[in-house]
């Protein structure tokens, strides 16, 4: 008989104090991409530079994270989730790459 699964889960993913940071910090940062690119008119691109950074961090943590699973789900013989795994880290570590030349070449051209 399988072990109860303790602690809060949203489907298969475990809620920790990490998972909400990263959450939070996805959101908010694309939130702040938003409205800066709907409402500021003023130093518009060193703002993007900010929001950008913030949004590269967050996926790059998802990346970290899917590392980690990636090797856990390999030594369990989890072959499905690992590939899935390595695909979802592999794409969330390129959108990091992309939001961090995004913001190195930002805030080069908002510095004038």
């Amino acid at each position: 008989m399988p072990q109860p699964r303790r602690g809060l889960y949203v489907g298969p993913l475990k809620i920790t104090p990490a998972v909400v940071l990263v959450a939070i910090a996805l959101i908010g940062s694309a939130a702040y991409v938003l409205y800066v690119v709907t409402q500021v008119e003023d130093e518009q691109i060193q703002l993007l530079g900010y929001g950008f950074a913030v949004l590269g961090a967050s996926f790059a943590a998802i990346a970290i994270g899917a590392v980690v699973s990636i090797w856990r789900a390999a030594s369990r013989a989890r072959t499905r989730r690992a590939l899935i795994l390595a695909v979802v880290g592999g794409v969330a570590g390129l959108f990091a790459i992309g939001c961090f030349t995004f913001t190195a070449l930002a805030l080069l051209v908002g510095e004038r």
